[in-house]
C-alpha cells in the first residue's frame, strides 16, 4: 500500500469537520461490531433527519444523522461495523481514524446482550482511545428469550463507564440513551485506563510517552493509545500517525530502540500478540462476571476448548479427528462400494444382451456401454459412498462449531508464513470444492493474503479428489495389512497427504510472501462460536442433497462425454497403434522420470474439466478397446493396476500428482473471475502443477537410489 492520505485515512481530517461553531453542538460517532443493531439504534436516533454518502477516497458507505436535544443539535456519524480496530481492514482503519484523529465529543459502543463478551473487545478499545465513550446494551428483548441476564450496574462499575440498556427495534432505550449522551458529554470528571498491560509493556509504554511529549500536544489517554500502537508495529495505524503528528525521524529512531529492547523479553511471541490477548482476557473476565444464564459460552465449553485449541493439544487432536472421520468412511464404503460395482456388473450384462437385439453397429454399443456405462458405473460406485460418509461428518462438524477452532490453531503457522490466519478456513472450504474455496477467500480483508489464499488452494484435495485417494490408498497401502488395520492404515495414508497438502500451502504461502507478494500478516478477529448440538437429521439431508448428489451429478455429467471420447480414441487406429497409445508414448519420457507412465499422464491432463473422472480415464485407457471385464471390487482393480506395471512408488507417485496438480476448469474460471487477472489464473495453475512434477520426481529418483 502507498504512503498516502486516502490509504490511511487521513483525509478524513481534512475533508470530515467533527464539531459544529458552538459550544451547543455535539458530534457523536457510533461503532460497534457488525449485525448488533447499530444502524437500527442510529434510525431510531436520527429519524428521517440523516443522509448517506462514501467516506472521502474510501467506497464504504457513510451514514451521518442530527436530532435536537436540550436545545442542542447532536450530530450521529455511523461508523462502519468492526470488529476491532487493531487490523488492517478498510472499515476498521476508517472507525479507527475518525475515533483517534476527528475527536468527536462521545463514542457511542452499542453492542450485542446475546453475546456481550465479544462486543466488550472494541469498548476496551475504544475507552483506550478516549475517556467519552458509553455503552449501549441492545437486543436485550433476545437476551430475554435466550435467559441471558446482564447485571448493568456491575457492567457499569467494571468498565468505569456509562452504559443503557435498549431494545432498539421497539423503541426501547433511545430516550435513555439520549440523556446518557448528552450527559456523558457535560461530565468533567477523569477516567482510569481501560486496561493495564504487563509491567515490561508499561514501562517501555512511559517511556514512549516521555518521547511522544516532546513532539505531540494530545491528551494522556491518546498518548498512551499511540505509545501502545507503535509498540505493536502496525503499519497501517503507524502511517496515519505519522502523517498526522508530523514525528519527526530522530523521536522515531529512539522508538525503535526502545521496541527493540521489549522484543528481546517477548522471544516466542509478538508484542501485538500479548497486548490483543490482554484485552481479549479483561473482556472475558468482565463477561464471566457480568452475564448468567443463556446457552452461549459455558463453563464447560471452556474447559473444552482449554483442550481443543491448546498449544500442546490442538493440532495432534485436530489430525486425530480427521484420521478418525477418513478411517470410518473407508471402512464403511467398502461394502456399499462393492455392492455398486456388483449391480452395475449384473446391469451391464442385461444392457449387452439388449444391444444386442437391436442389431446395432458395434461402434454404437461400445460408445454407450464400455465407454459411458461402463465410466458411469465405475464413478458412481466409488464415489457415492465415501462422500456419502465424508460429507455428512464433515458438515456436522461444521455445525458443531469445529472448524473454527481448526483455523485458530494453524492462525499462528499462517502468521509465520507473513499469510492471513482466515486461509485456514478457506482451505477447509477447499476440503469440499476448490471453487467455493477460492469465493470464500473474499473473507480475507488483505489484497495480497487473498491472492495467497486464492493460489494455494489447491493444494487442498476437493471431494473430487477423494474418492481417487481413498482408492489407491485402499488398494496400494492398506493392502500391506488385513481387517480392521488395512482400512486404518488406508486412512493414514489419506491423512499424510492432507497434511503434506497443508504444509505445502505454509511453504507455497511464505514463499509468496517473501517474493512476488510481499508484506506482513495482518491482524483479524476470529469468533469461536458457541458448540452447538447438530441437527443430525437435517446435516444428514443437507450433505447429500447440497454436496453428495450435486458432486456425483457433475461429475456423472463430465464422465460420460469423457467416457465416450476415451472409446474413441482407443479405437481409432494410426498404423498399428491407437490415437491413445500415441498420446501415451509421447508422455511417456515425463512420465517414466516423476515415476508414472504416459496413460497416467494423461489422464491427468483429459481430466482437466473435473477431478473425478481421472482414474476412470486411467482405466478406460488400460482396458483400450475392451470393456471393463468383471472389476466387481477393489483388489480386481489392483489386479488390473498390477498387470499395467503399476508398483507402491507408482501409486505414491499418482496420489501426489492428485493431491498438486492444476485445479479443475470449473476453479480456474472462478480464479478468473475472483481475480480478473489472467496472470494470478496462469499462476493458480502453473505452482500446484510444477510443485507436483518436482516432488514426483524427488521422490522417484530418491526411491530408486535406494530400493
Amino acid at each position: 500500500m502507498s504512503l498516502n492520505k486516502n490509504s490511511t485515512g487521513i483525509s478524513l481530517l481534512s475533508k470530515e469537520k467533527s464539531k459544529g461553531n458552538t459550544k451547543e453542538d455535539y458530534v457523536v460517532a457510533l461503532a460497534g461490531n457488525p449485525n448488533v443493531g447499530k444502524s437500527t439504534v442510529f434510525n431510531a436516533l436520527t429519524g428521517l433527519n440523516q443522509h448517506t454518502g462514501n467516506w472521502p477516497g474510501k467506497t464504504v458507505a457513510k451514514a451521518e444523522g442530527y436530532y435536537e436535544f436540550k436545545d442542542s443539535t447532536i450530530k450521529i456519524v455511523d461508523l462502519p461495523g468492526t470488529y476491532s480496530l487493531l487490523s488492517n481492514s478498510e472499515e476498521e482503519e476508517i472507525a479507527r481514524d475518525y475515533i483517534c484523529f476527528n475527536d468527536p465529543d462521545i463514542v457511542v459502543v452499542v453492542a450485542d446482550a446475546t453475546s456481550l463478551e465479544r462486543n466488550l473487545n472494541l469498548f476496551i478499545q475504544i475507552s483506550e482511545i478516549t475517556e467519552k465513550a458509553i455503552l449501549c446494551v441492545n437486543l436485550t428483548d433476545e437476551a430475554e428469550k435466550n435467559n441471558i441476564k446482564i447485571d448493568l450496574d456491575l457492567l457499569s462499575k467494571e468498565l468505569n463507564a456509562n452504559l443503557v440498556s435498549s431494545s432498539a427495534r421497539n423503541g426501547v432505550g433511545i430516550e435513555e440513551l439520549k440523556e446518557a449522551i448528552f450527559k456523558e458529554i457535560t461530565l468533567k470528571d477523569s477516567k482510569k485506563n481501560a486496561i493495564n498491560y504487563d509491567s515490561p509493556i508499561e514501562k517501555v509504554v512511559e517511556e514512549i510517552e516521555v518521547i511522544l511529549d516532546e513532539t505531540l500536544e494530545v491528551p494522556k489517554r491518546k498518548k498512551r493509545w499511540i505509545a501502545l500502537r507503535i509498540l505493536e508495529g502496525n503499519t497501517s495505524i503507524l502511517k496515519s500517525l505519522y502523517n498526522k503528528y508530523n514525528i519527526q525521524e530522530k523521536y522515531i529512531n529512539m522508538i525503535t530502540k526502545i521496541k527493540d529492547e521489549l522484543n528481546k523479553n517477548y522471544k516466542d511471541e509478538l508484542v501485538e500478540d500479548i497486548i490483543i490477548k490482554s484485552i481479549i482476557k479483561e473482556a472475558e473476565r468482565i463477561g464471566n462476571k457480568v452475564v448468567k444464564g443463556g446457552e452461549e459460552y459455558t463453563d464447560f465449553q471452556r474447559k473444552i476448548d482449554k483442550i481443543l485449541v491448546s498449544k500442546s493439544t490442538g493440532i495432534p487432536i485436530m489430525i486425530m479427528t480427521l484420521l478418525i472421520v477418513l478411517w470410518i468412511t473407508i471402512t464403511l464404503a467398502n461394502y456399499p462400494s462393492e455392492m455398486l460395482a456388483n449391480m452395475f456388473a449384473h446391469g451391464e450384462i442385461y444392457i449387452r444382451d439388449f444391444f444386442s437385439g437391436l442389431n446395432l453397429p458395434p461402434w454404437i454399443s461400445g460408445i454407450l456401454i464400455d465407454g459411458i456405462y461402463v465410466t458411469l458405473a465405475w464413478v458412481i460406485s466409488v464415489m457415492l459412498p465415501p462422500m456419502a460418509i465424508f460429507f455428512p461428518m464433515f458438515t456436522l462438524l461444521e455445525d458443531l462449531g469445529y472448524l473454527p477452532r481448526i483455523a485458530f490453531n494453524l492462525d499462528k503457522c499462517f502468521k509465520k508464513c507473513c499469510a492471513c490466519g482466515k486461509q485456514a478456513l478457506t482451505m477447509c472450504m477447499g476440503l469440499g470444492c476448490n471453487a467455493a474455496g477460492i469465493i470464500g477467500c473474499r473473507i480475507i480483508n488483505s489484497p495480497r493474503e487473498r491472492i495467497i489464499a486464492i493460489l494455494t488452494n489447491a493444494f487442498m484435495p476437493c471431494n473430487g479428489r477423494f474418492p481417487m485417494l481413498i482408492s489407491i490408498a485402499a488398494i496400494f497401502i492398506g493392502g500391506i495389512s488385513v481387517g480392521i488395520k488395512e482400512s486404518f492404515i488406508s486412512a493414514l495414508t489419506v491423512t499424510v497427504v492432507i497434511i503434506l497438502g497443508v504444509l505445502m500451502t505454509l511453504l507455497v504461502s511464505k514463499i509468496l510472501s517473501k517474493t512476488i507478494l510481499k508484506g506482513m500478516p495482518s491482524n483479524f478477529i476470529l469468533e469461536l462460536p458457541p458448540y452447538r448440538k447438530p441437527q443430525v437429521g437435517k446435516v444428514i439431508v443437507r450433505s447429500i442433497f447440497d454436496r453428495t448428489l450435486y458432486v456425483l451429478g457433475r461429475a456423472i455429467a463430465i464422465a460420460a462425454p469423457a467416457g465416450a471420447v476415451i472409446w474413441i480414441f482407443s479405437n481409432i487406429m494410426i498404423g498399428d497403434a491407437s490415437i491413445l497409445t500415441i498420446c501415451a508414448d509421447y508422455l511417456s519420457p515425463l512420465a517414466n522420470a516423476i515415476g508414472v507412465d504416459g496413460y497416467i499422464l494423461m489422464a491427468f491432463i483429459l481430466g482437466l474439466p473435473a477431478n473425478e473422472i481421472v482414474m476412470p480415464i486411467i482405466i478406460m485407457s488400460y482396458l483400450r478397446a475392451t470393456t471393463m471385464l468383471e472389476l466387481d471390487n477393489l483388489y480386481e482393480l489392483k489386479e488390473l493396476l498390477v498387470a499395467n506395471g503399476w508398483t507402491i512408488l507408482t501409486a505414491i507417485n499418482v496420489m501426489i500428482l492428485c493431491l498438486m496438480h492444476y485445479p479443475c476448469g470449473t476453479t480456474l474460471w472462478t480464479v478468473k473471475k475472483e481475480t480478473k487477472s489472467f496472470k494470478w489464473t496462469a499462476l493458480s495453475f502453473l505452482i500446484p502443477t510444477v510443485a507436483g512434477i518436482v516432488i514426483c520426481f524427488i521422490t522417484t529418483q530418491l526411491w530408486r537410489l535406494f530400493a
